[in-house]
Parts: structure tokens; C-alpha cells; sequence
């Protein structure tokens, strides 16, 4: 855990107050002094720390990681009202976005391990043409399936064997955050990043809300419009469960740890 950068709790889980160019120096500086093991970045919001919240297992995986990125409204809302100022939202999409400028300077090295083979082949194909210097070390899609010991082991020998500065894993939450938290020991790799469905963004597969519902807070709203099947558990049932227990913290009526 980066303990340099501060660190606000809800729910018991903590989330760093960070804003991109921060996220990318850190990033940058573990890449410039690589482990054993590998540093872990957690890039969730309300939907993370609600998972977290119901399951104290998965909350000790997440707040043992390195650092805790801001991918959500429901963060800065909670900061704000703690007198925090100045705190923002940071989604994956925009996360990486900021690293690929920099690595376009600086001919850092991604591989990507997660989502379908057609999202990964577009977004090679977006990244190839808009951060020519920045070099794609490999993509994988894993099987929709159980993995077995052998498979795993070949997985994790082909990330190694290619040799990237940061491996960006869309599994979805919180399989990818488990996923790297078990590989942690096992990965050559200096930074591995949760990134969630910020593939399907990036390469286009998946439309983004307009930039004013994210500052405005109403870009959970526009994703439940276009994936209502995917969405509508989390975001009209976990959600307002979320916001009781948020207030009843924030009222001081209960405490979460």
C-alpha cells in the first residue's frame, strides 16, 4: 500500500484521493523499480467497496493492494462531504488513457489479459494508431470457462515471457482483482491494473457515456440504459443499499471497519 498518497475509508475499505497524473507517476516509478511481487492497483468505486462491504475475505484483498484508484462518483461524493476538495473520478478508460500518452513518450510496454478476442483485436488496433511508440508486449482472451492448474501455468509463463511494464487485466470485479491478488507472487510483471469493461471502451466494442454524466455523476445511469441485463441488480438494488450504509457512517450511527 502506497501510504505516501491519502487514503479516505468507506465501508471499511480505503480509496486513495488521487487524481491521473499522480496515478501515473506511481505507476511509473514502480516501473522504474520493479518488485518481486508484483504492485497491485485496484480501479473501482461504490460497486468494489459494496463487494468489499458483503464480503470481508474480498475487502482484505482490496485493501491490501498497493493502491485503490477512484473509478466511480460515489467516491468523491463520500470525500466531498468529508471537507476533502478537489477529489475526481478517475474511470479505467481514462486511467489508461493517461498511461498510454506517457508510455507513447517513453516505449512502455502493456499486455492485455481479459474480455474477447474481437474486443482485444480492435483495441490493438485503436492503440497501434493513436500511441504508435507505445508497444503492445501481447493480448490474451482466457476461456469463459474453469481453468485448469496447467492452463493457468501457461497463462502466466506467456505474460512473464513477454516481458510488459504493465499488465492491464478486464476480468470484471471482482474476479480480476482476485485473479491478480493470486498471481501477485507469480508475475514478473512491475504493475498489474484491474481495468474492469475499460477494454470494450478503449476499442470502441462498448459506448461511452457523454463526459458531462460522468462529472455530473449520472454515468452509471447511462450504462444501465444501454446494459440494463448486466446492470440492473447492481445499480437498483446494491446501490440504494449502498447509500443506507454510507449515511448511516457518515451520520456516525454505525461504524464499519
Amino acid at each position: 500500500m502506497d501510504t505516501a498518497l491519502p487514503r479516505l475509508k468507506i465501508l471499511g475499505s480505503g480509496v486513495h484521493l488521487v487524481r491521473p497524473p499522480a496515478v501515473i507517476e506511481v505507476i511509473e516509478r514502480w516501473v522504474g523499480e520493479p518488485g518481486p511481487p508484483c504492485r497491485r492497483v485496484v480501479v473501482t468505486g461504490f460497486h468494489g467497496i459494496w463487494e468489499a462491504h458483503r464480503d470481508p475475505e474480498f475487502k482484505a484483498i482490496l485493501n491490501s493492494a498497493d493502491l485503490w484508484v477512484p473509478d466511480g462518483i460515489a467516491p468523491v461524493w463520500v470525500a466531498r462531504l468529508r471537507g476533502f476538495r478537489g477529489v475526481r473520478r478517475i474511470p479505467g478508460a481514462e486511467l489508461m488513457r493517461a498511461f498510454f500518452q506517457r508510455a507513447n513518450e517513453k516505449g512502455y510496454r502493456s499486455f492485455f489479459y481479459g474480455d474477447t478476442e474481437e474486443t482485444l483485436a480492435a483495441l490493438r488496433g485503436k492503440l497501434e494508431a493513436e500511441y504508435p511508440n507505445h508497444r503492445i508486449a501481447g493480448t490474451f482472451s482466457p476461456p469463459f470457462r474453469a481453468i485448469s492448474p496447467e492452463e493457468d501455468d501457461a497463462h502466466v509463463a506467456m505474460i512473464n515471457a513477454a516481458r510488459p511494464d504493465v499488465l492491464w487485466v478486464g476480468l470484471g470485479l471482482p474476479k480480476q482483482d482476485r485473479w491478480i491478488f493470486e498471481h501477485r507472487d507469480r508475475l514478473r510483471v512491475p504493475v498489474a491494473v484491474g481495468v474492469g469493461a475499460a477494454f470494450g471502451f478503449l476499442s470502441g466494442k462498448i459506448k461511452r457515456a457523454p463526459a458531462w454524466s460522468g462529472r455530473c455523476g449520472f454515468e452509471w445511469l447511462w450504462r444501465l440504459a444501454h446494459e440494463p441485463r448486466k446492470l440492473w441488480r447492481r445499480d437498483l438494488l446494491d446501490g440504494p443499499r449502498f447509500v443506507f450504509h454510507v449515511l448511516l457512517e457518515l451520520c456516525r450511527i454505525r461504524k464499519y471497519d
